[in-house]
């Protein structure tokens, strides 16, 4: 099995935060699935490259091909990772303006995790109290583990720290998520199989006649003659029927 994952990253700056973080929690992921015998491609979204065409969309309801292309990626992933830096205790405006923008129903079942950046520990509330409600509201499967990262957690984290331990268990969860998707679609399509082919068994048997041979004559009904409906008898054999009957 294999599976795609989309790095959905709403920061502004470059290089960014939220990217980095992105990029971390996509690594773990991959460790996960590879860990369940799943092969996985990484896709980076990055939305500042389509501020301009999100806010057009936002006026219009219409989206430039490019804008199109980026939400056709993520919604035909087979999970997303949502990071967003943190402005005024909530969301980028880019950020929920993407999400403003997709189709109420496009996320639904899908297996998300959560991320965000700030520039303080105290800003890590807007994992629960603004970005779970939002995709809540859009029905995605939301993994348990949010990941929040403040600048403390950059420097002295080696890949044992507490950013990354919080990274790897969310990754575990994602990849749980997926591999359980993944398995679903895959009995889905193993039982459509097999019901195919039963019906297509059954319609043959029923359509199949014994053969008894090359030049057999068909078989006549009881107390007939053998004749068939449309042939000519001679007068001495009709009078035989007759006087039998």
């Amino acid at each position: 099995m294999s599976a795609h994952i989309v790095v959905l990253s709403g920061g502004l700056g470059v290089p960014s935060t939220s990217r980095m973080l992105g990029d971390q929690l996509a690594a773990s992921t991959l460790r996960a699935l590879s860990g369940r015998g799943i092969e996985a491609a990484i896709e980076v979204v990055e939305l500042r490259e389509h501020a301009v065409d999100i806010a057009t969309m936002m006026l219009t309801r219409f989206p430039s091909p490019r804008l199109a292309e980026a939400i056709e990626r993520v919604l035909a992933a087979d999970a997303v990772i949502a990071v967003s830096p943190v402005f005024t205790a909530s969301v980028s405006g880019l950020f929920k303006s993407f999400l403003d923008v997709l189709d109420p129903q496009a996320l639904a079942g899908k297996p998300v995790l959560l991320a965000a950046t700030g520039g303080s520990s105290r800003h890590s509330m807007v994992l629960d109290h603004v970005m779970r409600p939002v995709f809540s509201y859009l029905r995605a499967d939301v993994a348990p583990t949010g990941v929040f990262a403040a600048p403390e957690d950059w420097g002295g984290d080696t890949g044992e720290g507490p950013l990354s331990a919080r990274g790897d268990r969310a990754g575990r969860e994602l990849a749980d998520a997926v591999a359980r998707n993944l398995g679903q679609a895959q009995a889905q399509a193993q039982a459509q199989g097999a019901a195919a082919a039963g019906t297509g068994s059954a319609g043959q048997a029923a359509g199949t006649t014994p053969d008894a041979g090359p030049g057999a004559e068909p078989a006549s009904a009881p107390g007939s003659s053998g004749a068939g409906p449309m042939q000519s008898l001679p007068f001495e054999q009709l009078l035989a029927d007759i006087q039998g009957r």
